[in-house]
């Protein structure tokens, strides 16, 4: 008995030593920030844009800047990312450069919001694209209406978040398979609608020189147009969070961050410049859609087919990511101590954070069931992922001068005015989206302050390692 109770006890702390395998090569790594980017945006927020600045031209700008501010929080993450290669990525970031408290209260804002909110808000916007199809057109039907209503949209995406969960328990490399074929297909799809945008004789470069008269403009209008962009833009730090299963991190995720942010930024100017080939300024401004429509003039109605199953594809890629980056934060803080220690959990079998996905998940499938509210949710995480942004980007001033000795691979191209450059302009956008947005962002950050206890907690029965 006594031989057995210490085999057991030797297994169980061989278990509790299990890490998450480098399986990811540079190729996964880049289709996890191209394709994680890469959603629903670049197709539906021209109309945004247009009716904010009400020109291509500042339209353009706007992509312009929006690619440049992603790119300098590319170039920083990537010194950061090849420093501290581990699973969690900004927690790691954070809690190394400031310390566990605020560390967590980030661990806490994705956990409890950003991430469920993203994966919710994701597969209910696939669910509308599959929508426009009419072999789905049942998804907008009631499953059931007592003891309160359901639709098949809803339970079609909880069953989307459910299998690419059980993809990602599978472990990361079938995962980043995945995301890998998947980004490659959308990656040809997207260069596909250029194509036809450019090759179609309907479209005029004359429309680049038309104008939206009932535009916001000035200096609101640019910012709003700005915010848009970035919000397409998102998604581009996600990699830093399975940076722990990188191989070879330290030359791979450098690479990665930034070719995949340089890619999405060509495909994206080549989508909008298509749609403004094909449509003035004015039918942009008033089109819900302008992608879709840009290629039905070009092609007919097999042009607006190609732009949902392009939606659609982007957005079951992007869920992919969302999910795979999202189940490694909570991992992350619980092998610290500072959260529920079944978080920290590796499958034995399939080496994931697998209690991680399953928790995350059901996150996501309870705030599908409040499809009313999870839109107001997952307004409230944008302050708080904005101010995490500039608070993860500033510590690779503190790690330069804190360990100036440190074995850098990458170091940030145009430091310190890069990163400089992204903490400003990521501080002036927090303040303009606080003040537009004043109820939401005082709600976030109070959910922020709420883990303040939380940590505490966590702390008062944290075991040292």
């Amino acid at each position: 008995m006594p031989e057995t109770a210490s085999r057991v006890s030797q297994i169980t702390r061989s278990a509790a030593r299990l890490e998450l395998p480098r399986a990811l090569g540079a190729s996964h790594a880049t289709a996890i920030v191209v394709g994680t980017i890469i959603g629903s945006g670049v197709f539906l927020v021209p109309q945004e844009m247009m009716q904010a600045v009400g020109s291509p031209k500042l339209v353009y700008l706007a992509w312009i800047v929006g690619g440049l501010l992603s790119l300098f929080g590319a170039l920083t993450y990537a010194e950061l990312g090849a420093l501290k290669p581990e699973a969690g990525g900004e927690y790691v970031y954070i809690r190394d450069g400031y310390g566990p408290l605020l560390a967590f209260l980030y661990a806490w804002t994705w956990f409890l919001l950003a991430k469920p909110a993203s994966i919710a808000s994701v597969t209910t916007g696939l669910m509308r694209v599959l929508g426009t199809f009419d072999i789905f057109a049942f998804l907008s039907e009631n499953a059931w209406g007592h003891p309160f209503a359901v639709t098949y949209a809803q339970l079609f995406a909880m069953l989307a978040t459910v299998l690419i969960s059980f993809l990602n328990y599978l472990g990361v490399k079938k995962a980043g398979d995945f995301q890998l074929f998947f980004t490659m297909l959308k990656v040809l799809m997207i260069a596909a609608i250029v194509i036809i945008g450019f090759s179609s004789s309907k479209g005029s470069f004359q429309n680049f020189a038309t104008t939206f008269t009932g535009a916001k403009g000035g200096i609101a209008g640019f910012m709003v147009a700005l915010v848009a962009a970035l919000w397409a833009y998102d998604g581009w730090n996600d990699l830093s969070m399975v940076s722990g299963e990188v191989a070879n991190p330290r030359r791979n995720i450098p690479i990665a961050l930034i070719a995949g942010v340089l890619i999405v930024a060509v495909l994206y100017m080549g989508v909008n410049g298509a749609v403004q080939y094909l449509l003035s300024a004015s039918t942009v401004a008033a089109s819900p859609r302008p992608a879709s429509d840009a290629t039905l003039l070009a092609v007919g109605s097999i042009g607006a087919a190609i732009v949902s199953a392009g939606m659609a594809l982007s957005m079951l890629v992007t869920l992919n990511g969302t999910i795979m980056s999202g189940a490694r934060i909570p991992f992350a803080v619980a092998r610290d101590g500072y959260f529920f220690s079944a978080l920290a959990h590796v499958h034995e079998r399939f080496r994931s954070p697998s209690t991680s996905i399953v928790v995350q998940a059901i996150a996501a499938i309870l705030l599908l069931f409040m499809v009313a509210k999870f839109q107001a949710l997952f307004s409230l995480a944008i302050f708080s992922e904005w101010l995490f942004y500039m608070i993860a980007t500033s510590t690779v001033f503190i790690f330069r001068q804190r360990e100036p000795n440190a074995d850098r691979s990458y170091k940030t191209w145009g430091y310190p005015v890069v990163p400089a450059l992204f903490v400003i302009v990521a501080a002036v956008l927090l303040g303009y989206t606080f003040v537009q947005n004043l109820r939401n962002s005082v709600i976030g950050t109070l959910i922020i302050l709420a883990g303040i206890p939380v940590f505490y907690y966590f702390a008062g029965k944290r075991r040292p390692a």
